[in-house]
């Protein structure tokens, strides 16, 4: 037996940086009713599990076979730089690389105000 996949099914989902919002807007649920898929207080159907695979953008067995653990050894083991290999929302990594070029502007302005 899969042992507790709504735990899995929000490990990915906070992986991914999906809300429970997004999740259950896309189900067609309420954000509380998607909630207590990931508390285990609904039980997950099959066809729900293919539901909510479909929006994490992963396979079914991959929710019930994955394992939080080998991802985060994975990532701690790798160069940080290896971030952009985790699947992440190509538009998510374009606010990052925006607001990563705003922060070096901010910086580049205070040090010419520190140094007058």
């Amino acid at each position: 037996m899969i042992q507790q996949p709504e735990i899995k099914i929000k490990q990915i989902r906070e992986l991914k940086n999906f809300t429970q919002e997004y999740v259950s807007q896309q189900l067609g649920l309420s954000t509380r009713a998607y909630s207590k898929i990931e508390t285990g207080e609904t039980q997950l159907t099959i066809n729900r599990l293919n539901e909510i695979s479909a929006i994490l953008e992963v396979q079914p067995m991959e929710v019930l076979g994955f394992d939080d653990k080998k991802v985060f050894n994975f990532y701690n083991s790798n160069d940080i730089n290896n971030v952009k290999n985790m699947n992440m929302p190509e538009k998510l990594i374009q606010q990052y690389e925006e607001t990563i070029q705003a922060l070096k502007e901010q910086i580049a302005v205070m040090k010419l105000l520190m140094d007058k």
